[in-house]
């Protein structure tokens, strides 16, 4: 069984930053039933020590999902998948005991942390947003609630990431399925 772990992640309190959490609140909305016991969909928010944890179980799919600046136009989805190489960039092989604040999340980080202390995540795709504004621009001590262009690409961000969800689990039934001798057809 393929383990999937969608992780929302960021502040709310800080304008765009909270995409990763309203796309999960989304994802859970948009649910009749519950989802598939393979499948987690959590609202990590700042809880870095939350994700490491839960990655720290290992997964096979982990989809971060978060905003990300990557100078487009606000609004703009992105898919990312890093490779290990770069979420080693910066990393000298040393764990050290303030690598992630009980109470901060930076995703980079969670991942060297886990890698560093023998986790395994199988794939890594991030669902990024590009943010218009965090609210704390000429001086303002944050805001709640998404720009306009940020929360038009929710709906995006939440069939993107159902897809995905789909597409994984397909494969792991077909790479389930295997051949089956003819004995087992017989009586």
């Amino acid at each position: 069984m393929t383990s999937i772990l969608v992780a929302g992640v960021g502040n709310v309190f800080l304008g765009d930053d909270g995409f990763g959490v309203e796309v999960v609140r989304r994802l859970h909305e948009r649910r009749n039933d519950a989802w598939p016991p393979e499948v987690r969909v959590i609202d990590y928010g700042i809880r870095g020590i939350d994700l490491y944890y839960a990655l720290l179980d290992g997964v096979d799919l982990a989809i971060l999902v978060d905003a990300t600046h990557r100078d487009g136009p606000p609004g703009r989805l992105y898919v990312i998948e890093p490779s290990a190489e770069n979420t080693h960039e910066r990393f000298t092989g040393e764990v050290s005991p303030v690598m992630i604040s009980p109470h901060d999340l930076d995703p980079a980080k969670v991942l060297q942390a886990v890698q560093a202390t023998g986790g395994e995540v199988g794939r890594i795709v991030l669902v990024g947003c590009e943010p218009e504004s965090l609210g704390t621009e000429d001086g303002q001590e944050g805001r709640m609630g998404l720009s306009e262009p940020v929360a038009a690409a929710v709906q995006e961000a939440v069939e993107t990431i159902e897809t995905m969800i789909e597409n994984m689990q397909a494969q792991t039934t077909v790479a389930n399925a295997g051949s089956v001798s003819q004995e087992h057809w017989r009586a």
